[in-house]
């Protein structure tokens, strides 16, 4: 049993060539696809429902972000600014924004009823691989190939934090849905539990100013507690493609190029 760096565990494991219902003694019920949507692009490299409206967004290996309604299988916009593939894509789930991330090594932000870029986030130094909106702060979160993650402040269009300690390429990185947390997962064969409870405190507090959230310098936030490693999760023996949080109980799901796909249980302090 592979353990937390803390307080957790592993509780299941299942290879990519075993029938999922080795994670529950329920058999899952699969149905038949019901649209298919074809573009002239190499590969489909994310993917973003809407909340609320019929809709997805699919970013493209050939730097085309496009809006689709899936009732009426329609292409209804199409979004090209990125030079080169667009990895990271997330609808804003009040505002009528969505965010991007690519290997041009540019965040943007876009708002799709004006159909174009509101503005670009520059500071990763690679591909940014995802990028997602928090369910209620004005925060953006991107992991990159330059081994770190870091924190936007949309609003004020400026970095809030940089969390560093993966030593390869970070694939994937999320919000807690509830919790002041961030799960990220690495090639480095990891996957990792942040807490920014700190960063919260720090910049979302009722005395909380505008000039809080500019004040903070690249060089202030390497050694600050605004956001520190909670947990290690070892166990995977390649890299680390994705991981997320379970939307209501105390678990993470990561799958690897091991060919596994690891269940973890984060237990109470």
């Amino acid at each position: 049993m592979w353990r937390f760096a803390s307080k957790g565990n592993l509780i299941n494991q299942f290879p990519f060539h075993s029938p999922l219902q080795a994670v529950t003694d329920s058999a899952l019920t699969f149905r038949d696809m019901l649209t298919k949507f074809e573009t002239k692009s190499a590969r489909v490299k994310g993917l973003s429902f809407h909340p609320k409206r019929p809709w997805i967004l699919a970013s493209l290996h050939n730097g085309v972000v496009q809006l689709w309604d899936y009732r009426m299988c329609t292409l209804i916009d199409k979004f090209d600014e990125h030079d080169g593939p667009v990895r990271g894509i997330d609808f804003h789930e009040q505002q009528p924004l969505f965010v991007s991330g690519g290997d041009d090594y540019k965040i943007k932000v876009w708002n799709y009823k004006l159909r174009r870029c509101l503005f670009t986030l520059l500071g990763h130094l690679d591909y940014i691989r995802t990028t997602f909106f928090h369910h209620e702060y004005p925060w953006i979160l991107s992991a990159s190939d330059d081994q770190t993650i870091r924190i936007w402040n949309w609003q004020s269009r400026t970095c809030v934090c940089v969390l560093t300690g993966h030593n390869h390429y970070v694939m994937c990185a999320q919000f807690h849905p509830s919790e002041d947390l961030v799960v990220s997962a690495s090639l480095d064969q990891t996957v990792r539990v942040w807490d920014i409870s700190g960063l919260r405190k720090k910049n979302l507090s009722p005395g909380a100013v505008e000039s809080d959230v500019r004040g903070i310098s690249g060089v202030d936030l390497f050694g600050t507690t605004d956001a520190v490693v909670k947990h290690v999760l070892e166990g995977h023996d390649r890299g680390v493609n994705w991981a997320a949080f379970h939307p209501s109980m105390p678990l993470i799901v990561s799958g690897a190029d091991d060919r596994q796909v690891k269940i973890w249980r984060m237990n109470g302090e």
